[in-house]
């Protein structure tokens, strides 16, 4: 579905001069004009649920929305230019009275409800793109000669259609609970967008000189093996994955030790991956602003730049970040101490054993997860000088 663009208010029927028309801006379904295609059209009207009946300006008029008002709702969820064609449906209609009813009741103000449009419309974009690039494509092929696409995925989309929507709801509903809970636990108004965070990327070492060797459809399953074992990975240990890059991922975690965890479990299950190239990661900690689901700040800048700097299958983090592995008793203030304390235990026991007593009851050694070795400090461009610390998984408890 494609939408145009007009100055004109809902109570006069724009003309048919074609300069009163902006721009095309970004689509989410590729469609300057709509088809004649019969059977496309038919796939349409099956997937949208409703045929077309409706111009731009019928929907907005029909909805009681300004024409201004309702371009500004259909490019901000990404629908491109279709002049005043008749493309549009009773569901565009209702989505527009609904959207503007949230501004009218006062639930939203008006620039939020574009950025809801907006977050809304790009996500599924990018939903909708990979559904059919990588599903139903390869459930597509023509079963017999003499067959097109569109026969066989009529039928295939009206089954499916139905169980994808209400799975796309139902992992909709735990996500928003997910990240209600979250701000719920915020401390304040300001921790809402501003928080303090483990901010992590990994990056695929080589990448583009693999992007000159391998062939497309070698090179597109690479990426998304990759960006499933992340995705899979960084949901299992509590971690949330903030968005993919292709060679790279970026992810984040309320604590410095969850992050570890999950650079170490990546760095891990990559190199066990022969067909993967190597891995690297970048973790900083620090208080980050979030919006729209991204997020920003000094804290991201300092953990791509630690990224860059990494060496292969290892990971780098900064000062803020150890002491917080250290401060939660992850990680031991350093190497000499933690050999001190085992040292200082085994001698007390020794001690004990050689004058014929039990030992003194005394608290265990801690069992840290993780080492911290420093690195060399080296300056960053608008970061000052960093000194970056080597994380690595420990072994025995106290050792």
């Amino acid at each position: 579905m494609t939408v145009g663009d007009t100055s004109s208010g809902a109570g006069e029927e724009p003309g048919a001069d074609s300069s009163v028309h902006a721009t095309p801006h970004h689509e989410v379904d590729h469609t300057v004009e709509p088809t004649d295609d019969p059977l496309a059209i038919r796939l349409e009207a099956l997937i949208l649920g409703a045929d077309r009946r409706y111009t731009p300006f019928q929907a907005a008029r029909t909805a009681g929305v300004s024409m201004d008002l309702a371009s500004r709702f259909w490019r901000a969820m990404g629908f491109a230019d279709i002049g005043q064609a008749k493309a549009l449906t009773e569901a565009d209609v209702l989505a527009l009275r609904r959207l503007a009813g949230l501004v009218e009741a006062g639930l939203l103000s008006e620039p939020m409800a574009i950025q809801v449009a907006r977050s809304t419309g790009q996500t599924t974009a990018r939903l909708a793109e990979w559904q059919i690039d990588s599903f139903l494509e390869g459930l597509t092929e023509p079963p017999e000669p003499g067959m097109t696409r569109t026969e066989v995925t009529y039928p295939l989309v009206e089954l499916l259609l139905p169980e994808l929507q209400e799975f796309l709801v139902y992992v909709w509903r735990r996500q928003l609970a997910a990240a209600t809970g979250r701000v719920v636990q915020a401390a304040d108004d300001e921790e809402m967008v501003d928080r303090r965070l483990a901010v992590g990327f990994a990056d695929l070492v080589g990448f583009t000189r693999l992007t000159r060797r391998l062939e497309e459809e070698e090179l597109g399953e690479l990426v998304e093996s990759f960006e499933t074992t992340a995705a899979d990975l960084v949901a299992a240990h509590g971690g949330r994955l903030i968005k993919t890059l292709g060679d790279e991922v970026l992810f984040a975690a309320d604590d410095a030790g969850t992050a570890a965890e999950i650079a170490l479990r990546l760095i891990e299950a990559m190199s066990q991956d022969e067909t993967m190239p190597a891995l690297r990661v970048g973790i900083a900690f620090g208080t980050v602003t979030t919006r729209m689901g991204d997020v920003f700040g000094t804290t991201v800048n300092l953990a791509s730049r630690l990224t860059s700097i990494a060496p292969k299958d290892a990971v780098l983090v900064d000062g803020a970040f150890a002491k917080e592995l250290v401060r939660h008793g992850d990680a031991p203030e350093s190497e000499a101490q933690a050999a001190e304390a085992v040292a200082a235990a085994a001698e007390r026991a020794r001690l004990a054993e050689k004058e014929g007593r039990e030992p003194d009851d005394e608290p265990p050694l801690p069992t840290y997860r993780f080492g911290l070795q420093p690195m060399w400090q080296r300056p960053v461009r608008g970061l000052g000088v960093v000194e970056p610390w080597l994380l690595a998984r420990r072994g025995k408890t106290g050792s």
